[in-house]
């Protein structure tokens, strides 16, 4: 369920690698909760009454844990937010997944926003803007927006300014070689 280190280029690294804010798994936990208390109510008051009754709320109370608890938390679990040196990875789904790169020399801009909870709890929605086809990416329930946007504009100038010095070195090349000529 981590997130595979074999999409990464050779000399690409990992600067940062998040999951959703965990304000996401309040409310399956909430549902986990009342699910067991479910359970053990049902144990509690019906077993001396009738055991196949309290076998069947089990029944519903693991499947209800389940769908609304055990789910949410998979799906958390394999949201993948990478930024690196070269790009900015997603990888998201737990059957069937889906993914996307932005290299960083695409990226044309970066904006975030947060609502008074998010602020609050600390997380809020990234926007990447890319010059790719596709237009932009929106990153939902990143945590520390602000700090990732700073990280990611430091990224993407570091990459502007490694490709300037690139080309600067493939400029004097040409110029070196036609002088030779």
């Amino acid at each position: 369920m981590g997130f595979p280190q074999t999409v990464l280029t050779s000399d690409e690294q990992v600067v940062r690698h998040l999951h959703p804010h965990w304000k996401v798994l309040i409310l399956p936990v909430f549902w986990l909760l009342v699910a067991v208390g479910g359970i053990v109510a049902s144990w509690i008051f019906l077993a001396d009454f009738n055991e196949l009754i309290a076998l069947v709320l089990t029944g519903v109370g693991l499947g209800a844990a389940g769908v609304l608890s055990f789910w949410p938390w998979l799906q958390w679990r394999t949201t993948h937010y990478v930024f690196t040196n070269e790009r900015v990875i997603t990888r998201i789904g737990v059957l069937s997944r889906t993914g996307r790169d932005i290299p960083l020399s695409r990226v044309n801009d970066v904006s975030f926003g947060h609502s008074l909870a998010d602020r609050i709890l600390g997380c809020g929605t990234l926007t990447i803007e890319s010059a790719g086809e596709r237009g932009q990416i929106v990153l939902v329930d990143i945590p520390g927006v602000e700090k990732i946007q700073s990280v990611l504009y430091e990224l993407v100038e570091d990459d502007r300014d490694q490709h300037a010095f690139d080309d600067a070195d493939r400029d004097a090349i040409i110029r070196e070689v036609r002088d030779s000529e």
